[in-house]
């Protein structure tokens, strides 16, 4: 069955579109990384979105339950990987019982939730003890650099490292790793054949509204996951923040 793809809105990014493989990559490293967490467990995917990344856990995992507010998005979901148990619900009240998951995965999600405390609250609740919560988002240093409010008209607080640490803390949840994704050599030679920034040179062509050049078409459609790296060095200078927390 062939499964139309979502629309692309700038909310969420899809797998499959030249112009947005940048994103798609950058995004898909950090399941790579994460998915180890996530072997012979039962998963909450909290904010699914189009679904590669819980597809990409379920390969691993022993039962991935899917979760997105979005009608539209779930619906899709459902079609695209019916391996998934999805679900349609409001992150702020996780529809699942207390201690009934092994690990909750919230992969570039938080950013966008109004009650961020409650969100984490919800995810301590649902958690067995000794499970473990993963959760990636943009890092607002480097992000939305010297703004209040974010760039990116779908988020409504973006958080730098320390501020991420303080939710987690303060939901209860033990901080095991608390660190940052970034270009790796092949990206940062990219960076430099675009006045510096493949990621600026991208967003220039979103405001300007004109179409790709071939070059900046080329080098973001030839993007791997592999060209981003994570490490803990230098947390405030990485581009997203990844973070795993435990449920005592």
């Amino acid at each position: 069955m062939t499964v139309e793809p979502l629309p692309l809105t700038g909310e969420r990014t899809v797998p499959g579109i030249s112009e947005e493989n940048y994103w798609f990559r950058r995004h898909e490293a950090a399941y790579l990384d994460l998915v180890r967490h996530c072997v012979g467990a039962v998963v909450l995917e909290a904010g699914c979105g189009e679904g590669y990344g819980a597809a990409l856990i379920a390969e691993h995992a022993a039962r991935v339950v899917a979760l997105d507010y979005d009608e539209l998005t779930a619906a899709h979901a459902r079609r695209a990987y019916p391996e998934l148990a999805v679900l349609r619900g409001n992150l702020a009240s996780l529809p699942l019982r207390e201690g009934s998951v092994d690990v909750v995965a919230n992969l570039q999600v938080i950013e966008h939730l109004w009650d961020q405390e409650g969100f984490l609250a919800e995810c301590a609740r649902v958690l067995r003890p000794g499970g473990k919560l993963l959760v990636t988002t943009p890092n607002r240093i480097t992000f939305s650099p010297g703004r209040d409010t974010p760039l990116n008209p779908f988020h409504t607080r973006e958080l730098a490292p320390d501020e991420l640490r303080g939710l987690l803390v303060g939901a209860g949840l033990r901080v095991e790793l608390l660190a940052g994704l970034r270009h790796g050599p092949a990206l940062r030679a990219v960076d430099g054949r675009f006045g510096g920034s493949v990621i600026d040179a991208q967003v220039a062509v979103a405001v300007d509204g004109g179409g790709w050049p071939d070059d900046l078409l080329a080098a973001v459609a030839s993007v791997r996951s592999e060209d981003f790296e994570i490490t803990t060095d230098d947390l405030d200078a990485s581009l997203d923040l990844v973070a795993v927390a435990v449920r005592p």
